[in-house]
């Protein structure tokens, strides 16, 4: 499995590319992959730091996808910004991440962490308190995701 993140200046380069250049690319990759999916996220704030698509400093990406009950969306939304954020952003090794969101009340966490180690002490230390904390089993109908581990020579 390989997972590709593509990170656009704005949604008028995004649509100018799709418009002019997609087709033509996708038509020289068939056959080399099977099952793609695709979701487009707008940004709604980082984690941690000013985010950067840059990738060279970050061994690990946690990637969480999740869809959240209509009426719990303004409370999943505010527990992301006052109370995983911040346990994120403090914890050593996590390099930054952003949060994004697709129609549907459908959300993207991704953070970039330094080792694997470094994001296993966050999530052993932390994550039942913060889910408590959060209410987060409340808000969230799925929850799918993937712990990434960087291929260097794949990062452009």
């Amino acid at each position: 499995m390989a997972h590709v993140f593509a990170f656009w200046e704005s949604r008028a380069f995004y649509d100018s590319f799709m418009a002019r250049s997609h087709d033509r690319l996708a038509a020289a990759q068939v056959g080399t992959f099977k099952d793609a999916r695709v979701r487009l996220f707008d940004h709604r704030f980082d984690v941690k730091t000013g985010f950067e698509p840059r990738f060279t400093d970050a061994d690990l990406l946690r990637v969480a996808l999740c869809r959240v009950h209509e009426e719990r969306a303004e409370h999943y939304v505010l527990m992301q910004e006052k109370v995983w954020n911040p346990a994120m952003a403090g914890s050593p090794g996590m390099v930054r991440g952003l949060f994004g969101e697709a129609p549907g009340h459908e959300y993207l966490v991704l953070s970039m962490w330094r080792a694997a180690a470094e994001h296993g002490k966050y999530r052993t230390e932390r994550i039942e308190r913060l889910a408590l904390r959060a209410r987060t089993e409340a808000d969230i109908a799925a929850l799918t995701g993937d712990i990434v581990e960087m291929e260097p020579t794949w990062t452009v």
